[in-house]
């Protein structure tokens, strides 16, 4: 008897093993094991890792009210984000580059903030929405790895030089259009580079496609997660608002003519192929007038050999001598470890945003003439004396700030689509989604 039970034990354990439903075990459900759809590298993607993906993303496009596309089309738009994420993780680990888990709970504390909730709260807002908490930390951690690599090894690396904005100024003002702002969606069909003419007409046909479906009245987002390769392909490829200005010159004489709710032709360029639409546009021409300060300040910073708490009692005695009659622009000379202590603190006149929240929330609750108790900024601790405020037009000031962001926005946009290309092409990527389960 024992010897029989043995044996029908271990058919049965090979039944399960191989997804075979065994008479026997009728009553019992048989879960399906895990498989691997992708190689990358010396890394692997599965079957559930996908799952999870979209699961998620349904959720969220459900919310938008953006109807889902195809199943089979979000999985691959899906599954090669999931590549090109896993290739910068893996390069970002190579060199170096993390985030300690006290960065981290200090980012979900201001998305917790931003979202007017305690932290408790939150937590139980993402369970409710079946979002584990340790899974949601992980995913935040893997954002900030990836926006910190973006910066740390394309955005820090682009310049835009005086004669750029002086011809962009220029260009705008000839076209007569340097104000006008376009509210965009865009959708990109990427074509690789070296591409064979054959795969290029492939993915021409595939644009092509996504264009009719969206001349028919199809929904934007929806073809967006459907076709685009580009990264907010699931956030239904909304650009926001940008100036005509700074679009690349391929997108701006299509873009001209073009009223809300109407589309781009197919546009191709080296990255691939483009679709935009025109949500809304409006012309800005209103002079900018804004309310500067001329501030100072003393920064102590926080350090291995100084803590927060001393850095902190520091700048109390510092205000004590002050109250006193201590001498700022001596102090700060002497004790600060600002750039500007050798011109005691000086700041200069600071437009609205120039500083961080924290510095300038205390800023603006000051008189000409006072200064501030010690404040707490990113930076460490400071004392801050307001010495003037003035109304000022910025608008010339503010055309070249906003030119050298556009230029050097658009320069970054396509350096990172370089840089995610060279990646690519010098990885190991093997699909195997097309499988049978």
């Amino acid at each position: 008897m024992n010897h029989i039970r043995t044996l029908l034990l271990a058919s049965l354990l090979l039944s399960a093993l191989l997804n075979i439903s065994t008479p026997l075990l009728a009553e019992e459900k048989i879960v399906a094991l895990d498989r691997i759809i992708a190689v990358v590298d010396n890394d692997v993607i599965t079957r559930s890792e996908l799952d999870e993906r979209m699961r998620l993303i349904t959720q969220q496009l459900e919310k938008q009210g953006t109807p889902l596309p195809p199943r089979e089309a979000l999985e691959k738009q899906l599954l090669e984000r999931i590549i090109t994420d896993r290739l910068q993780l893996a390069f970002a680990a190579q060199t170096g580059l993390r985030v300690d888990d006290n960065q981290l709970d200090k980012t979900i504390e201001r998305i917790a903030d931003q979202n007017k909730l305690g932290l408790t709260e939150f937590r139980s807002a993402l369970e409710n929405d079946g979002i584990s908490f340790k899974k949601f930390r992980e995913d935040i951690r893997r954002e900030i790895v990836l926006a910190r690599l973006r910066e740390r090894e394309v955005d820090n690396r682009v310049t835009v030089s005086e004669a750029e904005i002086d011809n962009l100024l220029t260009t705008q003002t000839a076209r007569g259009a340097g104000d006008d702002e376009l509210d965009l969606s865009h959708i990109l069909i990427r074509v690789p580079d070296q591409a064979a003419p054959e795969e290029v007409q492939k993915l021409r046909a595939k644009a092509e496609d996504a264009l009719k479906k969206l001349q028919g009245g199809a929904d934007f987002g929806q073809v967006s997660a459907g076709f685009s390769d580009a990264p907010n392909a699931m956030e239904g490829g909304k650009l926001g608002w940008k100036k005509l200005s700074e679009l690349p010159d391929l997108f701006q004489e299509p873009l001209k003519a073009l009223k809300p709710g109407e589309l781009s032709p197919l546009l191709r360029s080296s990255n691939g192929f483009h679709i935009l639409k025109v949500t809304d546009r409006h012309g800005n021409t209103m002079p900018l007038v804004v309310q500067q300060t001329h501030v100072r300040h003393i920064l102590v910073k926080i350090s291995e050999v100084l803590s927060d708490a001393d850095a902190e009692h520091r700048m109390k005695d510092l205000k004590e001598r002050l109250d006193n009659g201590g001498n700022f622009e001596e102090l700060a000379r002497q004790y600060s470890e600002d750039g500007t202590a050798n011109k005691g603190g000086d700041l200069g006149w600071l437009s609205p945003g120039d500083t961080v929240p924290d510095f300038e929330k205390a800023m603006n609750a000051l008189q000409p003439g006072k200064t501030s108790e010690p404040v707490r900024s990113p930076f460490g601790w400071h004392l801050i004396q307001v010495l003037e405020r003035r109304s000022q037009d910025m608008s010339k000031e503010s055309a070249r700030l906003k030119a050298r962001q556009e230029i050097k926005g658009r320069k970054a946009d396509e350096a990172y689509q370089d840089w995610l290309r060279e990646l690519r092409d010098r990885a190991y990527v093997e699909y195997r989604l097309e499988d049978k389960e």
